[in-house]
């Protein structure tokens, strides 16, 4: 092989490689949302059931250290689902932790419009309730901040406690 085949070879990948690093980067993060949705919607559904199967309150809250909820930045930091027999939306002592969800990876924001910014708390009949007692219904949305499409998924979770998934074009990624 001469140098000159080898430098047009060389150039040959370089030109194909240029096409394929961002294509890879744009599945990598597409997987990235796919794993954040589905752990955040496994965990609401195990919550839902546990409520309803314990005939108790059953929170899932923020939680960065998997010991206690928290009420600062977003839900990528971790949560954890617990049983709330005083119906206060935190965790105390007595209280069992059914499941811990560790953070999520960089650049992945799970983020909760006001009603389930902080905690999504579950009634023995399964129907989303605040801890005052008001009907609990929100919205939570995965996205990348790398990714350039801005797109992202929504967990709709209803009043009946019911969470969906549906694809989202976003203008930015909070």
């Amino acid at each position: 092989m001469t140098l000159i085949e080898f430098l047009v070879s060389l150039a040959v990948v370089l030109a194909l490689l240029r096409f394929a690093v961002p294509a890879m980067s744009a599945m990598v993060d597409s997987v990235r949302l796919d794993v954040a949705n589905q752990a955040m919607v496994s965990s609401l559904q195990l919550a839902r059931n546990q409520a309803v199967m314990r005939g108790r309150h059953v929170v899932l809250c923020k939680s960065a250290d998997g010991q206690r909820c928290s009420r600062a930045s977003g839900w990528e930091q971790g949560w954890i689902v617990f049983q709330d027999s005083n119906n206060n939306a935190m965790l105390d002592e007595e209280e069992p932790v059914l499941h811990k969800e560790q953070a999520l990876t960089a650049h992945v924001r799970l983020t909760g419009n006001r009603p389930v910014a902080s905690y999504i708390s579950y009634t023995p009949l399964g129907q989303t309730h605040l801890a005052s007692g008001a009907f609990q219904a929100g919205t939570l949305t995965v996205c990348v901040a790398s990714f350039s499409a801005l797109t992202g998924r929504q967990i709709v979770i209803s009043s009946s406690g019911r969470a969906r998934t549906q694809y989202a074009k976003l203008d930015y990624c909070p």
